[in-house]
């Protein structure tokens, strides 16, 4: 192994400078600035400054050139002749800045503005007159519209040009269909529903016509509901197709949660126009089909469904409106028959006023009052000593004076036009004179005919 230790004359002759050289000389030199700095061969640095005499004169031959003016207007010089060589020397902005006339970068790219086509002059117009005219290429002779091209169905005044599609608002259309079916409701003509739908013109919007009668019509009476259900028909399948009425119908049970917030009974009433318009032919079978896979366990299907299920639907599904619904005279007295002997059997008197109230038929109920004291007469004639019907009679009576259904001049009339058939009565029942007196005199007991007003002859 080599030793590390310096040995030989080169080493001797180094310690011998060392001890000669005399580290106090080091501190006779001038401290070291940025002015004193030199080169490496003069260590004192004495009179050699920082900068060099070649940076010197170049600053000197500087500072004697004129000072370059100012360019005061966008000059373009080329420096070479034939070079695409430029010096550019823009303008300073000076005062308000416009940022409409800035490039914006990339020499004008990417910016919306006219067309750079090089010409500055309008395009000239195509004239028709021309023996070059072409028609292709006249754009303005072309309205762009969609794929779908629709018929122009009206022409608006304000802004004088052809609409396309709907004329109104959906909220115009159903404000003013709402007054369509008020008035239909008083004058009974569909053939007016129809030219009104016509005139308004707006085919996107007539399913809204099947759910905004029928919501009209579940707070109206049975005479308004089954002016509905004709109307519908009337309807279908023009100007409302099949499409149309089972949207206006998916219309209605969408809104039904709200319709019952008005009306509690919508479900059921809703579940019989389903199935008088299945009935009708109005809507196909297989609409109830879908609802139900749709909707499982929805009332209103369910309802329809067991009302198309029964015995004899369709004849029952005719007047499933009741005899309110405007039907004639004598079928009304066929249903107030049916009422009368119904309760002398069961006695109800709230079914008996819900039936009487439901026959929408106020100015009619001294009819009901004569066929009804009738009704008692002959079956307590045909009983010795017997005013049990007669007795239930009064109660009857009494009861709907008590709750507002029936007025006391509608049971003075009836009763006197039973006075004027007595004598035809009495061949069929013999005590009719009799027993009529004390039905009265019952009769303004109970309050049901005051006794201050007497039998109207």
């Amino acid at each position: 192994r080599k030793s590390s230790r310096v040995s030989g004359p080169s080493y001797s002759a180094f310690s011998t400078y060392l001890r000669k050289s005399n580290m106090a000389d080091f501190s006779k030199r001038p401290e070291v600035t940025v002015d004193t700095m030199g080169k490496v061969h003069n260590p004192s640095g004495e009179g050699v400054k920082a900068i060099s005499s070649s940076v010197k004169t170049k600053a000197a031959k500087k500072a004697s050139q004129p000072p370059v003016p100012v360019v005061e207007s966008h000059d373009t010089k080329v420096k070479e002749e034939g070079s695409s060589r430029r010096n550019i020397t823009r303008k300073k902005t000076e005062g308000v800045y416009d940022s409409r006339n800035k490039k914006q970068g990339g020499h004008g790219k990417g910016k919306w503005d006219d067309l750079q086509d090089g010409s500055e002059h309008d395009a000239l117009k195509l004239d028709k007159d021309d023996p070059l005219y072409v028609e292709s290429e006249d754009t303005e002779a072309y309205i762009l519209t969609s794929g779908v091209t629709e018929d122009v169905t009206g022409y608006d005044e304000v802004v004088e040009k052809q609409v396309y599609g709907p004329m109104l608002t959906l909220m115009e259309f159903k404000l003013q269909v709402a007054d369509v079916v008020r008035e239909y409701f008083d004058s009974a003509d569909s053939d007016e529903v129809i030219r009104s739908l016509e005139e308004m013109k707006c085919r996107p919007y007539l399913p809204e016509v099947v759910k905004k009668a029928i919501s009209l019509s579940l707070d109206e009476g049975p005479r308004e509901r089954e002016l509905v259900s004709r109307l519908l028909t009337c309807l279908h399948p023009t100007p409302l197709s099949d499409e149309d009425m089972a949207a206006g119908f998916d219309l209605l049970l969408g809104s039904l949660e709200d319709l019952c917030i008005d009306c509690p009974d919508a479900k059921p009433m809703v579940g019989s126009f389903l199935a008088r318009a299945v009935v009708d032919e109005v809507l196909p079978p297989a609409f109830l089909s879908t609802q139900n896979n749709e909707n499982p366990g929805s009332e209103v299907v369910e309802r329809a469904v067991s009302l198309l299920s029964r015995e004899h639907c369709t004849a029952r599904l005719e007047k499933i409106w009741g005899p309110g619904d405007g039907r004639p005279v004598a079928e009304l007295k066929k249903v107030m028959d049916q009422l009368l002997q119904e309760y002398l059997l069961s006695r109800e008197l709230d079914e008996a006023a819900r039936c009487v109230r439901e026959l929408k038929a106020a100015h009619f109920h001294h009819e009901l009052v004569k066929r009804g004291v009738k009704i008692a007469m002959e079956q307590d004639g045909s009983q010795e000593n017997s005013q049990e019907n007669l007795d239930a009679m009064v109660a009857l009576f009494s009861f709907l004076v008590k709750n507002s259904i029936m007025s006391e001049y509608q049971v003075a009339k009836g009763l006197a036009r039973l006075h004027k058939i007595l004598a035809d009565l009495t061949l069929d029942v013999p005590a009719a004179s009799t027993m009529l007196e004390e039905f009265e005199i019952m009769a303004k007991e109970s309050d049901c005919l005051p006794k201050s007003v007497a039998v109207v002859e």
